[in-house]
Formats: C-alpha cells, structure tokens, sequence
C-alpha cells in the first residue's frame, strides 16, 4: 500500500517530530520577535536587495563590465614558468651552480627541499623563441600557444602566501587558505546569477593529464559555495554516463510524472519553509526547478554532432574522447555560447618533483592545442571580447633543483614567490608581457602581481568593484579578496 502523507497543517502543528527548536521559536515569536528571529535566520537577504531575475544580487554594475562570463583553465599542481613561458638564458652559464643566498633570502620552502645540504640552479632543457608581434617568449613545448600570443597577456609576476598545493588552491579559489569560503566562480554565480536559466551558472569540468601518476587530489569544497546558499555552487560534469548525475529519469517515471512529483514536493518544502524560515529549503526548491529544467539543456549541450569537422580537427583528436582536456575545452566554448557565467576546467598533472623533462611534455601536449584552438574559436564566433580566459596554477616553480642534478633529467619543487599565467579576451590588454622577475626567475623584481590582486582585476573585468560584492556572515562581511586586493590597470584594455 502507498504511504501517504499528510499535509494538513492542524496534523503538522501536532505532530511531536516536527517540534524543532527552530520551529518552536518561530511559532512563539510575536510582533518585533519574529522580525528580529528572521533577520537572525536570514542576515543577508534581510540587509540586501532581492535577488534579479537573473539570479544575482547585484542591480546595476560597479563599472562598466567588459566580460559577461569566465573560462579558467586551471593547471593544478604548479606549471613551471621556468621551462614555459619566463626565459631566462643566463641560467645556462649557471647550470649546476649553488643558488645564491642574496636570492633566496631565508624564505620560506616546502618540506620536500628543506632538508637538502645543496641548491643547485638548473637551467631549462628546452628551447625558447619569439612569437607574435608582441614578441612573446614561449617554450618549444607550446608550439599551438605560440602562434596565439597576440591575443595573450602574459602576467610574469603572480606571487602567492602558500607552498604546498591545497592551501594555495584554496588561496586562489576562494581568497583564503582555510577551506569553507565561496569559490570564484560560486561569487559570480551569487552576484551575476546567469543569463541561462536552463543551465547552472557555475559549471566545472575535471580531466587528468597524461603525467599525472597518481592523481593530484581535487576537493569538491573548491568549487564549494561556502557560507553562500548552496545553489550557488559549482556543478561537476561527468566524463561517463549522465554529465550530472541522476539526470535521467528511472525506468518508469516519465518527464510528466516527474513534473507532478516535483510540485508536489515544492508544496511540502513550501509549507515548511513558511513554518521554520530555513533559507536552504528555498535553495532546495530552485535547486530541483534546475534539475527538471537540465533534463533538456543538458542533452542539447553535449550534442556534437552539428559541429563541423573543422572544429574537431583544431582542437585534436582527443577531443572525440569524453572526459579529456580537449574534450572539455569544446564543452567550454558550448557552456559560454549558452551564457553560464563560470566555467571551471582543472586540468591535473603539473607537479613535477622529478623526472620534469618527459613529464612537462606530456601535460604541455594534452592542452596546447585544445587552449589554442579555444581562444581561436572564441575569437571567430564573436565571444572572447565578452569572454575572459584565465591559464595557470596555485604557484610556481623552483629554478634550483629537488633531488640530486643528474645529467638532463631533473624536477623542481614549489614556489611560491613567482609564477607565470595567461590571460585573454574580456578587457584584458592583449599582446602584452606584465611583469618580471629577476635573473635567476626566483622573485618578482618589477610589477608585482598578489593573488587577491588578480582577483580583484578579474572581478573589474566582470564591472565588479571587488571591495562591494559581499555578504554578511556571523557577524562580517566577506569578499572573495578578503581585506586586500587593487586592480591591475595595466594589464586593463
């Protein structure tokens, strides 16, 4: 026999199981009482406009926005702009050599190096040239990414606050290095909302590099909301079955009657909404309206077969192959046509401690040409002015080497004090190197880049005065930039 469940609300007042501690004082609560118990439950939305239509809190923009929506490939694990993008050929006449004291000067370095009697420079084994009328210095191992360095502005000088991989993710992702603050992409979701309201507007798309033995760990929390209400956090994509999980309906439920089931449910979390004023029954309720709405969105989105064998051909043959960086990079050029405003790839296998040579060549062969053949697209379709495309990691590389030097093989350990990232369309200064670090490529000598300063520049290009987009939790106000922060202006178009 089907359970049946009451909705009467005399049968709920009564009912011992419903008796909260929330729902206690919210039936008790009279006149001032219950104005200053919601404001308790729901601070934010009690000191902050309605959200849009759009689903974002922010009415009019703080400045003119350049970008409508972000593309970060995330390079996790610390490419080296050593053997990438910051060529640095007197290193070659210092192969071997003891790095210098005045250099390093007493900083900080991981526990991985700490305990080495020797630091010996290493200087690239690969070959650099210029490319471009901008003249960009870019590594034999990028042969694709050469040939689009006009449309790149290179930022040599991003410096960051943590040495080891997850705290300096973290850093990056959500402005601090303690888990439990929104990422990007959930404060964009929070603030813009999405101009698609079939399609989440956070979406992430994982895929594992060639060299990555054994996985690099990814945390859920990194594309997490935090303290912001939880739709707004990142949805992951599958590379096998479903792209979302339980998206299809199960053997025997039509899309009709799961139409009648979902209102019957929003009518219960309604009722109970009115009853204990929890704001996450109100997020649960978008949340499901989403997943309905998505059974349609989704199929058309990972449909390929209208796209023209031109496309697959530039982004490689892996792009045939679900799950794969290329693969992800045509999805992201899909997502950004459909309007999501954030779209995450990580991209794992850069952290090399050894063996660097053979295994930087691998991780550069699986995205030089998907991330080429992207920005290329963007381009033809009309969408990178409008479009910001962000490449690079939580941090740098070493110029001395871990371990012993052994002929030419050799790895570097992680550095905090500089690194290299790309960054394309939506308001950013195209053609342009920014930045630079000294002659052993071991600390920013000129233009200084901080995390929360790249941050609040990306948030400029989205028309976001970064110090404005908050929210108020346990007593604070929170920003992605924490208390710091200033917009780069000359990387700005």
């Amino acid at each position: 026999m089907a359970t049946q469940i009451n909705t009467d609300p005399d049968r709920l007042e009564t009912c011992p199981t419903s008796l909260t501690r929330r729902r206690f004082f919210g039936r008790g609560a009279l006149g001032l009482g219950t104005t200053a118990l919601a404001s308790l439950i729901r601070p934010a939305q009690a000191a902050e406009p309605a959200a849009l239509p759009s689903g974002g809190i922010l009415r009019h923009p703080h400045v003119a926005p350049r970008a409508k929506r972000v593309i970060y490939l995330f390079m996790h694990g610390g490419p080296s702009q050593v053997d990438l993008f910051d060529h640095k050929p007197d290193l070659a006449k210092r192969h071997g050599e003891e790095l210098p004291d005045s250099v390093r000067k007493g900083q900080r370095i991981t526990g991985m190096t700490s305990g080495q009697k020797s630091f010996p420079v290493v200087a690239s084994k690969f070959q650099f040239a210029r490319h471009g009328q901008s003249g960009a210095w870019v590594t034999e191992l990028l042969p694709e990414t050469a040939k689009i360095v006009d449309n790149l502005c290179f930022v040599k000088s991003l410096y960051t606050d943590a040495i080891n991989h997850d705290p300096a993710v973290t850093l990056l992702q959500t402005g601090h290095q303690i888990a439990g603050r929104p990422s990007f992409g959930s404060w964009m979701s929070y603030g813009l909302g999405s101009d698609n309201q079939n399609l989440p507007a956070f979406v992430v798309l994982l895929s594992r590099g060639s060299a990555a033995r054994p996985a690099d760990p990814l945390y859920a929390r990194l594309w997490g909301s935090g303290f912001l209400p939880s739709n707004h956090q990142g949805v992951s994509f599958r590379s096998n079955g479903d792209p979302v999980l339980y998206l299809s309906n199960p053997p025997g439920v039509s899309h009709a009657g799961r139409r009648r089931m979902l209102d019957t449910v929003q009518e219960l979390n309604r009722h109970q909404f009115d009853s204990i004023l929890d704001p996450e029954i109100e997020t649960r309720i978008v949340q499901y309206e989403m997943a309905f709405r998505m059974q349609t969105s989704i199929p058309d989105l990972v449909d390929l077969s209208q796209e023209p064998a031109a496309t697959f051909e530039a982004y490689g043959h892996e792009v045939r192959i679900p799950g794969t960086f290329a693969a992800n990079c045509l999805l992201a050029r899909r997502l950004a046509e459909r309007d999501v405003r954030f779209i995450q790839l990580y991209h794992r296998g850069w952290d090399q401690h050894y063996n660097l040579p053979s295994d930087l060549a691998l991780q550069c062969r699986d995205v030089d040409r998907p991330c080429a053949a992207l920005i290329q697209d963007l381009k033809q379709r009309g969408l990178l002015d409008d479009t910001l495309v962000i490449w690079g990691g939580e941090f740098g590389r070493t110029t001395y080497c871990q371990g012993k030097l052994e002929g030419g093989n050799y790895g570097r350990d992680h550095h905090a004090y500089c690194s290299t990232i790309w960054l394309a369309g939506g308001g950013i200064r195209p053609g342009i190197s920014y930045g630079e670090t000294d002659d052993y490529c071991y600390n920013v000598a000129q233009d200084p880049v901080h995390v929360h300063d790249l941050n609040a520049t990306l948030l400029h290009c989205l028309g976001i005065d970064h110090t404005q987009l908050t929210y108020r939790f346990q007593g604070r106000d929170f920003r992605l930039t924490d208390v710091e922060g200033n917009v780069v202006k000359g990387i700005l178009a």
